[in-house]
């Protein structure tokens, strides 16, 4: 049986902003590029702080997975990268509001210097789910 790799095209989410895919697939099993918290409508970074660019990071994550045929309950692995380890509990709160139950395993790194210059970037591995 022959397993194919498709590039994940996200509409809601930004697009890439240099020679890379947002995400994809190899069978069931989806792999998504860092997101960013970049308002795909406006392409500007959304203001308001580790808070903001954690929840806009995740809900591009989210379009990512969903465009691929998953979401964030098939999630198995986030890495994830802080400018600033000092933000790391507000990082997290916002975290825990998009993994309520069984949330994936989890790696969270301090980065110097993060694309654009934002406070976090967030990749995951998820599955697709059988229908």
């Amino acid at each position: 049986m022959s397993i194919s790799k498709k590039v994940v095209v996200a509409e809601k989410a930004p697009k890439a902003i240099g020679p890379y895919s947002v995400g994809m697939t190899l069978g069931n099993v989806v792999y998504t590029a860092g997101q960013i918290p970049v308002d795909a409508a406006t392409g500007k970074i959304v203001e308001g702080g580790i808070e903001a660019e954690t929840r806009q990071s995740l809900a591009n994550l989210k379009y990512v997975l969903e465009a691929a045929g998953s979401d964030l309950d098939h999630v198995v692995k986030t890495t994830c990268f802080l400018a600033d380890m000092g933000e790391f509990a507000a990082f997290n709160a916002i975290y825990a509001e998009f993994f309520t139950d069984n949330p994936p395993a989890r790696s969270t790194i301090a980065a110097k210097t993060l694309p654009l210059n934002v406070r976090v970037e967030v990749e995951a591995i998820a599955y697709i789910p059988e229908k």
